[in-house]
């Protein structure tokens, strides 16, 4: 059972949550893309003002370690690298994917038991602008199908996966999927709030309890593609 700080920066919505034994304690959340590093420590500060905690008792830090924008994933890197240095425990970081993944299937009420003509499987897309998403294809127990990674869409994509499961599709880059993938009976598109820290408290706790670390000094984001700049002469 842990006290674990969690943080999520790694798509449009930021947010953090102190969690115990996986429970949501307390949540922030900011919706300003290009805020997030001016956000995050001070909002962390709030944050365990607001729980009734101090630095000291969190006994691990989570992170999502991608994919998604480059700038959001070294800002929850870097916070929460330094935060774990700085206080002697554990990091514990965990795929921007599954997190969505785990998300959609608590919100629409699906458990791993529930019957089904076809095996459902969950598709979370994170847009990598263009027609590209950042994807990965879960079954209901969240193990990996169909690694993370990049993909560029087009009329064709996922039609073997579709074949013989049930796929829902969720996250800002299934938006773009939708109109490509068009009325196919076995696809479905979740278009909820999306997922916030509090979605990751309970994967983290996860790990916590299979003392699941992730290397401290080397410990990098997961950006699945390389990043490009267009530098002006």
């Amino acid at each position: 059972m842990g006290l674990i700080l969690n943080i999520d920066t790694a798509t449009e919505n930021a947010s953090i949550c102190v969690a115990r034994d996986g429970m949501a304690i307390a949540t922030m959340v900011n919706r300003e893309q290009k805020d997030h590093a001016g956000w995050i420590q001070p909002a962390i500060a709030r944050l365990m003002q607001e729980a009734g905690f101090a630095m000291q008792q969190l006994q691990a830090v989570a992170v999502t370690e991608g994919p998604g924008s480059y700038t959001g994933l070294r800002v929850g890197m870097a916070t929460a690298k330094g935060l774990c240095y700085a206080l002697h425990i554990p990091l514990i970081t965990e795929s921007t994917l599954k997190v969505i993944a785990y998300a959609t299937r608590e919100a629409i009420g699906l458990s791993t038991g529930e019957p089904h003509l076809l095996p459902t499987l969950i598709c979370p897309m994170i847009d990598a602008r263009r027609m590209e998403v950042f994807t990965a294809v879960y079954n209901m127990d969240l193990e990996a199908v169909i690694p993370g990674g990049a993909r560029i869409l087009d009329n064709n994509s996922f039609n073997k996966e579709l074949e013989n499961n049930r796929l829902i599709f969720c996250g800002n880059g299934s938006v773009k999927w939708k109109p490509l993938c068009g009325k196919h009976s076995n696809a479905v598109f979740y278009e909820g709030d999306g997922y916030t820290a509090a979605h990751l408290g309970l994967l983290s706790e996860q790990r916590f309890q299979q003392e699941i670390w992730a290397d401290l000094a080397y410990a990098e984001p997961a950006y699945l593609k390389e990043f490009y700049s267009h530098i002006k002469n």
